[in-house]
């Protein structure tokens, strides 16, 4: 079983807090405008570049707001149960 191998958001993964370290660089969130960043809803506390996001395509827009992820993995657990995320903010 992975980390991803569930459906409730909690704290997993390295002891960064990342989702298996696909978190930013620190020195990539230290040069991203604050704007820029935010958390990932399926993997709270792991910090997201929503350019670099956008990017790889590891984003949802749900009830006409965007979400942003730090994996690939996390697209999927968020379709499975949207409203349980997008209500997690």
């Amino acid at each position: 079983m992975t980390a991803h191998d569930h459906d409730h958001g909690h704290g997993h993964g390295s002891a960064s807090g990342g989702c298996s370290g696909h978190a930013p660089k620190t020195e990539d969130l230290a040069k991203a405008h604050s704007d820029d960043v935010t958390q990932c809803l399926v993997m709270p506390g792991t910090p997201v570049i929503k350019s670099d996001a956008e990017a790889a395509g590891l984003y949802r827009d749900y009830e006409g707001e965007r979400y942003w992820f730090c994996c690939a993995a996390c697209g999927p657990l968020f379709d499975a149960h949207p409203q349980q995320y997008a209500n997690a903010v």
